[in-house]
């Protein structure tokens, strides 16, 4: 490993950190984005809701198919999210398509290269000469390794940016219509516990709640 240049491996560090931040802020912003959204979606309802008492016909909220949420995102990823009303997220997961896309296509060139080269050193044809004659045998097949395993990472990632994106778009849907209102409410009192069998009463606490 010590064959290869510092730069090399920065790089290649730095682009498969960029996409698993990208991820790791896609997903972990999520809860944050869905409380706030269906806080204001809750009391906007709410608000509908006391303006038509006197017509007695309350507003329901928009009933959103998480079915049809996950399949938009299976064909077209980012559809889900479009279709959740949660825009903001479409060009993070693009970016994160596109950091990894390029380390794709950097490590996938450079197995290849050293790859090739590797097999004209050990073809036993003495006729045959790589470019990287400051290289040993062995210093070759460490560096085909080493994109090779980052390339198939690469993949790996892409395939989890894939599942998440569906994923995402699922339970934004089942969260579309959640209520978090002032409405929502619980309480913890003592209470009295009746244990029949033993013929006296037990203390204990209950949980009341109101929505």
């Amino acid at each position: 490993m010590a064959l290869l240049k510092k730069s090399t491996i920065y790089k290649c560090n730095l682009i498969l950190l960029f996409s698993l931040t990208v991820l790791s802020f896609l997903f972990s912003a999520n809860s944050f984005a869905q409380f706030t959204d269906t806080a204001s979606k809750a009391k906007n309802i709410s608000q509908k809701q006391e303006s038509s008492i006197d017509e007695k016909s309350p507003a329901k909220p928009k009933y959103h198919s998480p079915k049809l949420a996950a399949l938009m995102s299976t064909i077209i990823p980012g559809s889900g999210q479009i279709y959740n009303g949660r825009y903001w997220k479409v060009p993070v997961l693009y970016a994160g398509i596109a950091g990894l896309a390029y380390s794709f296509n950097f490590n996938q060139t450079k197995y290849r290269t050293y790859l090739d080269a590797y097999k004209v050193r050990i073809d036993g044809d003495p006729s045959t000469v790589d470019d990287y004659t400051e290289y040993t045998d062995a210093g070759l097949n460490t560096l085909q390794q080493y994109y090779h395993r980052y390339r198939n990472l690469t993949v790996i990632g892409a395939g989890l940016l894939y599942i998440m994106n569906i994923v995402d778009a699922t339970v934004d849907a089942h969260m579309f219509t959640f209520d978090v209102s002032d409405n929502l409410s619980f309480n913890l009192h003592p209470t009295l516990i009746n244990t029949a069998y033993l013929n006296h009463h037990t203390s204990g606490l209950s949980l009341k709640v109101s929505f």
